[in-house]
C-alpha cells in the first residue's frame, strides 16, 4: 500500500527540505532531492539509485508513476501543501525524488582515444555551472572536469538549469594540481581560455587531437597554475567590453573543436 503524507510537519518531509537547502546534509546522507519527469528519466538511465519518489496526483496520476520507476522504489502520495513545501518550481510535474549521491572521482572516469573534455575551475553560481554541462552534453564532449568546486554538484539549482545534464556527462572532481596531473598522464593538450598579452586567437588552434579546454570564473579568470600549464587562448572582443559569460566562452570553444573534429 502506497504511503499518503499530508503535513509538512512529516518528518520525511522536513528532511528532504533539509537535503534540498543544505549541502552538508547532502554529504552526511548520501542523497540528493530531484525534480521532474524528465531529470528523473535521465537519472535512472545513467544508474542512480531511486530511494524514494513523491508524488502529488493533481499532476501525474500513480499509473504514470508506476511506469517511471522499478518496484525497490518506495512511492509516496504528498498533498498539495507538502508538493509546494518541497518543489522547487511550479513545473515540475509533480515529482520529487530522494536519490543516492555519486562520487565524482578522476580515476572514475572514463576517456576514449582522443577525447575532447571541458575543464572549469573554481565555477561557484548554480546557472554557470548548469550551462556548462548543458553546453558539454549538446557537444558530446568526452567528459567534464570541475577543478575545485565552491558547490556540491547536486544542489538542486544546479540539476534544474543543467536540465538533467548532470545525468548525462562523464564527469570528475579535483584539485587544479590533481586535474593537471590526470590530464598530462593521459597526454591531453591543454588550453586555456585566458585575457592575456600572448593568448592566440582560438580559431588558429589545433583541437583535433586529445584537447581539454579550461574556462575560468568571469571574476577572477584561471589560476596561475594553469596559466602556467597551459596554451593560452581567446576568443577577439569587438564591443567595448572584454569577456563573455563563462557558458557562452565554452560553448564557443567547444563548437569550433567539434567543428574541426567534423562533430565526430
Amino acid at each position: 500500500m502506497t504511503k499518503y503524507i499530508s503535513s509538512i510537519q512529516n518528518t520525511l518531509v522536513k528532511n528532504t527540505v533539509l537535503l534540498k537547502e543544505k549541502s552538508k546534509a547532502r554529504k552526511k546522507q548520501g542523497f540528493f532531492v530531484l525534480e521532474g519527469v524528465r531529470e528523473l528519466t535521465l537519472a535512472i538511465k545513467a544508474n542512480y539509485k531511486i530511494e524514494q519518489l513523491l508524488f502529488y496526483t493533481k499532476l501525474i496520476s500513480f499509473e504514470e508513476v508506476d511506469k517511471l520507476v522499478t518496484n525497490d522504489v518506495e512511492l509516496i502520495e504528498i498533498s498539495k501543501d507538502v508538493f509546494q513545501k518541497l518543489a522547487l518550481r511550479n513545473t515540475t510535474e509533480g515529482i520529487i525524488a530522494i536519490v543516492k549521491n555519486r562520487e565524482f572521482s578522476l580515476e572514475n572516469m572514463h576517456l576514449k582515444n582522443n577525447p575532447l573534455i571541458l575543464v572549469a575551475e573554481a565555477p561557484e553560481k548554480p546557472g554557470n555551472i548548469g550551462a556548462l554541462l548543458r553546453t558539454a552534453d549538446a557537444a558530446n564532449v568526452d567528459a567534464v572536469i570541475i577543478a575545485n568546486p565552491k558547490t556540491d554538484l547536486f544542489n538542486p539549482n544546479i540539476i534544474r538549469s543543467s536540465v538533467g545534464c548532470i545525468f548525462t556527462n562523464n564527469i570528475g572532481i579535483g584539485s587544479t594540481s590533481e586535474i593537471i596531473s590526470y590530464l598530462k598522464k593521459h597526454r591531453i593538450n591543454l588550453f586555456a581560455a585566458a585575457l592575456h598579452e600572448d593568448s592566440e586567437i582560438y580559431i588558429q588552434q589545433d583541437f583535433t587531437k586529445a584537447t581539454a579546454i579550461i574556462v575560468g570564473t568571469e571574476a577572477t579568470g584561471l589560476s596561475n597554475t594553469w596559466m602556467q600549464q597551459a596554451k593560452k587562448i581567446i576568443i577577439p572582443m569587438q564591443g567595448e567590453i572584454d569577456s563573455l559569460n563563462v557558458s557562452v566562452s565554452a560553448a564557443i570553444l567547444i563548437f569550433e573543436a567539434k567543428r574541426q573534429r567534423k562533430f565526430a
